[in-house]
């Protein structure tokens, strides 16, 4: 397997920097669960870390993009974004069920002192890293 090449927008850093302590401890794990599931995903060789709202982005070339945010008027959660067209949040409902938390069609919702369940999330990631080589696939891949 080709090694992941990271494209890095600089302003990136800034708004990781500017999340409370224990947000930001929690929103990196994140970021670089997404980093470590993009190199083990097959045909996934280059990774775009960049901004989309404001909020941290990642996306690939045959992906769908994934943000993640923590807001200060729900300050006891932060979530993961995905594409609300797209099929992913609803097949990640039927495949993981109660699992999650989810927001409608484009988000899952974790807690603040929530144990996140790192290997059904990754498999949720590189859904989305993929999207689009694994849209007509009832499961999208998992």
């Amino acid at each position: 397997m080709e090694k992941l090449v990271r494209k890095t927008n600089p302003n990136v850093k800034e708004v990781f920097a500017r999340y409370p302590v224990p947000v930001r401890d929690k929103m990196l794990f994140l970021r670089e669960l997404i980093f470590e599931t993009a190199e083990e995903t097959e045909g996934v060789d280059e990774l775009e870390e960049t901004l989309k709202w404001g909020e941290p982005s990642y996306r690939t070339k045959n992906g769908s993009i994934i943000r993640m945010d923590w807001k200060a008027k729900a300050p006891d959660q932060y979530a993961l974004y995905f594409q609300c067209t797209s099929r992913l949040v609803d097949t990640f409902r039927m495949v993981f069920d109660r699992t999650f938390h989810y927001e409608g069609n484009r988000a899952i919702i974790f807690a603040i002192n929530q144990q996140i369940p790192v290997p059904e999330l990754k498999e949720c990631i590189k859904a989305a890293l993929r999207y689009h080589k694994v849209k007509d696939q009832l499961t999208l891949g998992i």
